[in-house]
């Protein structure tokens, strides 16, 4: 997100336009916000290395956020800007946050974590005033100056991934004591592979606090691009957003390819799309089919990658390559392939097995070195997240499971054990199991099969009850969109639940348990 350069060269240029409302903002305006927030939390007490929250929808403070972060060498954490309180209070807590910037729209949950957060000794909210426990953040940030702080470090995001049992892990990296003019080596290597440049327009549809948009907005801005920072996605608004601004590169995940699709003829031929150079998907596996269409109507300008926010590894194919390894994620680029069996050694070409990479980046779990060491093989030199999949005599990497059975709906990581952990607790509830099951729009939906206790009826009353219930605790991605019922669930004479079995029944024959 840093600015600086391009905040002299061309001062009147758009660094961000939401797209909603057409607020541009320049530039020279970015760097002066940036600059500001800065100064505030160096004033704050906040020195290098230390750590802030971001908990906001898309909306026109939150690059300044980032950038300040980045110039200001602290780690930033952007949270997803659905978690209920109790979820954003743990990464509040295990993130060690000492300032959180917030919306008003996000508030009344910000409020709430707060209460169990006493580190967090600032809590900003951008579009309001002064209101225990929030300082109004235009006015906190006006009595310092837009000029850079004397000690500006580079700084990065700080991300939580998602993980199939316990809480999410914050993902740290080293931080190099650099200027903030000097970014991490794999801005140098993205911006080669997807052609980034000064003058291209970005089109953002995503919510910013997930990594891929992270990094791409940051690209584009030290690029001297603009950004288009959709509030939310919307199919039609998309389409109209790519003429309006001569739209050159964007980023999607495979459920918005879906509802693109899924327009009327006319919609879809109603938009200009001349301009698209570079559309990237990835967070999700992508359906063939939907691949094919999507390249058919846009042309041979989608590019897909395949990696974890741990940075273990990465894999990229354009168009021609992905019309030649139909369904694959691409060549590894970056970081040692191996695929393993279950005891550890090597999978024949084409024989699924588990990815595992000799890491591209180091990387370890925030404050959390029992789940690093669980992450790495048993000599430490390698690193899995539990992906599943096989490499095809060119090179090509296929995915087909997930060995954590982690769920991603809509390119959204969820972790089933936390559902049913809550699950368990409800009184008509004897045992539960969540896992994802097919959906065309989101890839995967949110499943829970439950055990229910003696005398309970099971049926579509005590489904709602518990969906009811999920959804007065956790954030709508993680809550069950349907569940069924067993008279008992199948656990192995370890106690171990036998879930595989279940969440096969409802993939069918499909080779693959990916969408």
């Amino acid at each position: 997100m840093y600015a600086g350069h391009h905040a002299t060269a061309h001062p009147d240029r758009p660094a961000f336009i939401m797209a909603a409302t057409g607020e541009q903002v320049s530039y020279a305006e970015l760097e002066a916000r940036s600059n500001r927030l800065a100064h505030l939390l160096r004033d704050h007490g906040l020195k290098r290395l230390d750590h802030f929250s971001i908990f906001m929808e898309n909306n026109n403070r939150y690059l300044e956020a980032c950038a300040a972060g980045e110039r200001a060498g602290l780690y930033y954490t952007c949270v997803n800007s659905y978690l209920k309180a109790d979820e954003l209070a743990y990464i509040l807590n295990n993130s060690e946050s000492r300032v959180l910037i917030t919306s008003a729209s996000r508030s009344e949950v910000a409020r709430e974590a707060l209460k169990q957060c006493p580190k967090v000794t600032l809590a900003l909210i951008v579009d309001g005033d002064d209101a225990a426990p929030f300082r109004g953040y235009a006015a906190a940030v006006a009595r310092f100056p837009a000029t850079p702080i004397p000690d500006e470090r580079l700084g990065t995001p700080m991300l939580y991934s998602s993980g199939t049992t316990g809480r999410p892990k914050g993902i740290v990296r080293p931080l190099p004591d650099n200027p903030p003019s000097e970014p991490l080596p794999l801005f140098h290597f993205l911006n080669k592979l997807w052609r980034y440049r000064a003058d291209m327009i970005y089109l953002s549809p995503a919510p910013l606090y997930h990594s891929a948009p992270q990094a791409a907005v940051s690209l584009t801005i030290r690029n001297g691009g603009t950004v288009i920072i959709m509030e939310h996605f919307d199919p039609e608004q998309y389409l109209a957003l790519v003429p309006r601004y001569r739209v050159t590169h964007s980023q999607l995940v495979p459920t918005m390819f879906s509802r693109m699709l899924k327009l009327p003829a006319e919609v879809r031929s109603r938009y200009d799309l001349s301009s698209l150079e570079i559309a990237v998907h990835a967070a999700a596996p992508c359906p063939v089919q939907v691949k094919e269409q999507m390249i058919e109507w846009w042309g041979p300008i989608i590019h897909e990658y395949y990696g974890a926010t741990e940075g273990l590894g990465f894999t990229a194919c354009d168009t021609p390559e992905w019309l030649a390894h139909r369904g694959s994620v691409g060549r590894v680029l970056l970081g040692d392939l191996h695929i393993l069996d279950e005891e550890g050694k090597p999978c024949p070409k084409g024989v699924p097995g588990e990815i595992w990479f000799k890491t591209a980046t180091p990387f370890e779990y925030f404050n959390d070195a029992a789940r690093t060491a669980e992450s790495r093989s048993s000599d430490g030199s390698m690193s899995t997240v539990g992906d599943v999949g096989y490499v095809d005599d060119d090179g090509f990497l296929y995915l087909t499971d997930r060995s954590t059975f982690m769920i991603i709906s809509g390119g959204v990581n969820i972790y089933p054990q936390e559902c049913e952990n809550l699950l368990i607790t409800h009184p008509k509830v004897a045992d539960a199991a969540v896992f994802g099951v097919p959906n065309e729009d989101l890839g995967e939906e949110v499943k829970a099969v439950i055990q229910p206790m003696p005398g309970q009826s099971a049926g579509p009353e005590l489904a709602q009850e518990l969906i009811a219930f999920c959804s007065a605790h956790l954030s709508r991605q993680k809550v069950p969109r349907s569940i069924d019922f067993m008279d008992a669930l199948p656990r192995l004479p370890t106690g171990k639940l036998y879930k595989k079995g279940l969440r096969d029944a409802y993939w069918g024959d499909k080779k693959s348990r990916i969408v």
